[in-house]
């Protein structure tokens, strides 16, 4: 049982290293993504509108 136990544990902490880095690098494309910037430049001025 404990090799099972360790192959199981580096199998899911490869691979969830892997797929968090991965997260991380499509949130990271997105916020720089030119076309996003008009739109978090509107929702950084909206608390400043008035209705």
């Amino acid at each position: 049982m404990p090799e099972t136990y360790r192959y199981l544990a580096e199998f899911a902490q490869t691979w969830g290293l892997i797929y968090f880095v991965g997260v991380f690098l499509l949130v990271v494309a997105y916020a720089f993504w030119p076309t996003s910037k008009q739109r978090f430049d509107d929702a950084a001025r909206m608390p400043l509108r008035e209705d």
